[in-house]
């Protein structure tokens, strides 16, 4: 993990702060744009932005768009064909997705969103770009976070986002292969914070993202704070956290508290019953849907970014997550997590929790067994998740 000094980091909270930060940034380009997202929708967000997209490849911008395969025919619309038409370049991650295809690699997702712009700003964060408020079948709104990035990281965000690019270009177009422009200058120092761009793929950085939150988790003398709305971690995580508590390590998990996933959501129920008696804190996020992938460790060191702490996120996805070594960034996104908590989230009851009806029991244990099948079939196996 590369902490690179002297960046600024602007902590932005859900789609009301992320889309107009994005918006303005693209509409200052000058040379190039690229974004990368799980999900690009056709509704007042997506459509916001693929205008800004196409108004700056109107004056000449180099726009690069990314989107993921599985999500393209569900969500993209005719926003790909208008985005082609305005010259702006969209590629899609592993499209060859059909219902009929079983294949172990199937969920090897592009789910990280990034997007930087003249290699002098830069976004990493959880959130797709679709409305928030105004997600079919949930209560709005989807609440998550991104990061505004200014300084010497945006070099190595944009390196992580060219290097995709040509990735899925050449995936995507065959013999296409557009020339390489001349890297922009090093960003020059725009703050006195400090931190890193941490990525999740299948070749050289298959663990990065657990392993920095794993050394963080292991440091911690004080609090652990962390949001997660899909919570499935395995054996190494798990015991992480349960140290920690034992340590007299204030350790608060924050999940999601209503049904969008049911497997997952059921199944990640029969963690509670461990974590509960070693002290570990569970809050249930009801108010609205939690999307946040996010964690504060002793109010000095933070993660924001798009990988969940589950299998998909830890073993298949590509992901990307932004590491800060900050007190100031800490705590304004400690802070943010305390007022979800107070506001919006049901603690889980040790008691009560050992109580649960029967038909919740099994539930759990059917969810839980399903999820463990599927878990050894796409290659997570008992060497990373071991026994409940």
């Amino acid at each position: 993990m590369d902490l690179r000094d002297g960046n600024r980091l602007a902590l932005l909270r859900t789609g009301a702060e992320f889309f107009p930060a994005l918006e303005a940034a693209i509409a200052a380009a000058r040379h190039e744009i690229y974004l990368e997202t799980y999900i690009f929708a056709d509704d007042p967000a997506g459509r916001r932005i693929a205008r800004a997209l196409a108004e700056a490849a109107a004056q000449g911008v180099r726009a690069h768009v990314i989107v993921d395969g599985l999500t393209v025919k569900r969500y993209l619309g005719d926003i790909g064909s208008r985005l082609l038409a305005a010259n702006v370049s969209l590629a899609i991650y592993r499209p060859d997705v059909t219902p009929w295809n079983f294949r172990h690699t199937r969920l090897r997702r592009l789910h990280r969103k990034i997007a930087v712009i003249d290699g002098r700003v830069g976004f990493v964060g959880g959130i797709n770009i679709i409305d928030d408020m105004h997600t079919p079948g949930h209560v709005p709104p989807r609440y998550d976070y991104a990061v505004r990035v200014e300084g010497p990281l945006v070099s190595d965000i944009r390196a992580e986002a060219d290097r995709l690019w040509r990735l899925v270009a050449l995936s995507n177009f065959r013999t296409w292969w557009e020339q390489s422009p001349p890297p922009p200058a090093e960003p020059l120092p725009a703050g006195f914070q400090r931190a890193a761009l941490v990525v999740r793929d299948n070749f050289r950085h298959r663990s990065d993202i657990e392993d920095a939150y794993l050394a963080a988790i292991d440091r911690a003398n004080e609090e652990i704070i962390i949001a997660s709305a899909y919570f499935f971690p395995g054996t190494r995580f798990r015991r992480a956290l349960v140290a920690a508590a034992q340590r007299g390590v204030k350790v608060i998990v924050l999940l999601q508290g209503r049904v969008e996933y049911v497997l997952l959501h059921y199944a990640s129920r029969a963690l509670y019953g461990a974590l509960l008696d070693a002290g570990v804190q569970l809050y249930e996020y009801t108010k609205s849907f939690l999307h946040a992938k996010v964690a504060v460790v002793d109010r000095r060191w933070a993660t924001v970014g798009s990988s969940n702490i589950d299998p998909f996120s830890l073993l298949l996805a590509r992901e990307a997550n932004i590491v800060a070594e900050d007190r100031k960034f800490a705590n304004e996104l400690r802070e943010a997590l305390v007022e979800r908590i107070e506001a919006g989230a049901v603690p889980v009851s040790r008691p009560l929790w050992r109580k649960k009806p029967l038909g919740l029991r099994l539930r759990i244990w059917i969810a839980y067994g399903a999820a463990r099948l599927l878990i050894g079939w796409f290659g997570y196996g008992r060497r990373h998740f071991g026994d409940a």
